[in-house]
């Protein structure tokens, strides 16, 4: 998924090197910490990986730490909404609202194109950032109907 999702990044919506690498980077750790949260299984080079990303190299990075003050916001909604999400999942009220819930991390990839490109570029591109998210509303409704 994530050569994927680089691809993307660098090819379909030119962003710099430093944003596609932070990007990366974010998308692993929510990608942990789901399975974690989840109890699925996470090998340790993997947890290892995102404990670095999360305390030291993400932090380090360039076009983070220039737009830290737009990103942290997003990034603490992005947190929120995954949380609203499990909620209702965890209370088996999984519905399409959760389901769009879950997905925020394509919010913050909306802001970085942004924040790279500018304002109308991000609005014109919105819709086709948004539908990397490449789970399926059926499908993620049939996964708690059979819970």
């Amino acid at each position: 998924m994530t050569d994927w999702l680089r691809k993307n990044l660098e090819e379909v919506f030119a962003l710099p090197s430093a944003a596609v690498e932070w990007l990366l980077s974010l998308y692993r750790i929510i990608q942990v910490f789901d399975d974690i949260a989840d109890g699925d299984p996470v090998s340790r080079d993997d947890l290892n990986a995102v404990i670095w990303d999360c305390l030291v190299g993400r932090l380090q990075n360039e076009f983070f730490a220039r737009h830290a003050n737009q990103l942290i916001p997003v990034i603490a909604t992005a947190i929120i909404k995954w949380q609203a999400s499990d909620t209702m999942e965890r209370q088996g009220l999984a519905d399409a609202r959760s389901f769009v819930w879950r997905a925020s991390y394509y919010d913050v990839v909306v802001m970085v194109v942004s924040i790279c490109h500018g304002p109308t570029a991000a609005t014109k591109n919105a819709h086709l950032i948004l539908q990397l998210y490449g789970e399926k509303l059926d499908d993620y409704l049939a996964e708690f109907q059979h819970a």
